[in-house]
Formats: C-alpha cells, structure tokens, sequence
C-alpha cells in the first residue's frame, strides 16, 4: 500500500511539473542552446544527494556531452565518515572556490542544484557566478526552501540568487509518503522529479539545435555496438568544451 503512494505520488508531482515548469524549462533550454551556439560552456553543480542530478547529466547514454560537472568535493556519498556531508556544505566560502576550481567564463552557463536552496555552498556559488557574469539556473523546491531559514551571511537562499528557477516539487522536507503509527515520512522525492527534469531539459535543448541545423553531441550508449567509436569521435571533435576528460 504504502509503496503504492509513493508511485502515486510520484506520477502527480511530475505530471504538475510538466504543467507548471513549461515556462521554466522553456527560457532554460532557450539560455542553454544560446550558450552552445555561441561556443560557450556549460557547468553543474549540487552537493550530496543533489549530485545525481549533475551525475544524471554527464557522460550519459543521451545526455549531452558539453555538460561539465564541479565535483562536491567532501560533499559526496564516497567521503567517511559520510555526516561530514551535511558538515561541509555549509562552509561559507567553499562554493565560491569550487566555481574558481574550473575554467567556467562569463556567460557560461551554471545549473546548480539544492532541494532546500539553504546551504552555504550552493549559495557562495551562485553569488560567485553572478560576480563572473556567469548565466544560472537553480532548481530548487519552492516548499521546502520557502519553510526553512537561509544557513548563509547574507540571508540570501538559492532562489533568490539564480537567473532563472526551475521548482523540483518536492514538499517541505522532501519524504513525500506518510506511514501509520510512524512520525517521519519516507520516499523523498527530489532526486525522480530533478532527474527528470534536467532529461527533459536536455530532451529540448537537443531538438531546438537540430531544428537550427546543428547537430548536438549527445553520447551513445557506449554498450551498443559502435557505441565507444561514436562517443570517442564526438568527445574529441567537441574537446574544447568538454573539461571532464583531463
């Protein structure tokens, strides 16, 4: 039963999403395919579970290729003791040195991910970029980041510092389904409805640039045949601004 909410959760919370973020995903891909045909880069970041947004983006059967992620570094699921996770992302000033860790210029394009869009880290970087001129998009959750206080100096959440915002869905503390007889929800949601955003942001960034007549780098699966003589040809040939392969 209880696995049958979190299903039925899911299917509304992205149905409400491609309703509600049209908009969003629209001027998102718009500055994504304005960078790509004017030889920039583009970046994205998240710390801890925001990652596998980053992660869903890069190297990927589908995926564009250009997509340069800036690694969470201690803010992954490799780090031990892993609690020094929830640690780190609230130094203030680490986001602003992992965005000047990469050759990222203005008007590149940064996607940064955080569900609560509270944490020092994400909004250092969003700061940083803004200062470089760099172009962002969040994505964050307007429930939960509107329930909670900004960790950071300034009193600024991630929201408020991004070009453009694309809302996850995800409710105030991101588990979704509740079990009787126990307090703490389960099922969180974030990590479905921010894959599946940034694959349908991808899914239109590709078939604008086709429909302009360029044909987009995007990997094939690399277990089909003739699929590591594709990727190879297309990771070389799109080698400046690709920055993952040093």
């Amino acid at each position: 039963m209880s696995a049958e909410k979190y299903f039925s959760k899911a299917i509304e919370t992205l149905s409400q999403l491609a309703r509600t973020q049209k908009n969003a995903l629209d001027a998102a891909a718009g500055m994504m395919v304005e960078a790509i045909v004017s030889e920039r880069s583009l970046y994205s970041f998240g710390a801890s579970h925001s990652f596998i947004l980053t992660e869903e983006m890069v190297y990927r059967t589908g995926g564009l290729m250009l997509m340069n992620p800036i690694y969470p570094h201690g803010m992954n699921l490799f780090i031990r003791p892993i609690t020094v996770t929830s640690r780190l992302e609230r130094v203030p000033g680490l986001g602003r040195e992992l965005l000047l860790s990469v050759p990222i210029r203005e008007n590149d394009v940064l996607l940064i991910a955080s569900v609560s869009g509270r944490n020092a880290v994400v909004i250092d970087m969003a700061l940083q970029a803004r200062e470089m001129r760099v172009k962002t998009i969040g994505i964050t959750s307007s429930a939960y980041s509107g329930g909670v206080a900004s960790r950071h100096p300034s009193g600024k959440k991630l929201s408020e510092l991004c070009d453009l915002v694309i809302d996850n869905g995800a409710p105030y503390g991101d588990a979704a389904v509740e079990i009787p007889g126990f307090a703490q929800k389960v099922g969180p949601l974030s990590s479905v409805t921010g894959c599946a955003l940034v694959n349908a942001l991808t899914a239109e960034v590709v078939d604008r640039l086709v429909r302009k007549g360029i044909q987009p780098p995007v990997f094939m699966s690399a277990n089909l045949d003739g699929g590591d003589e594709y990727n190879q040809r297309l990771l070389e040939a799109n080698r400046r601004r690709i920055h993952y392969l040093g």
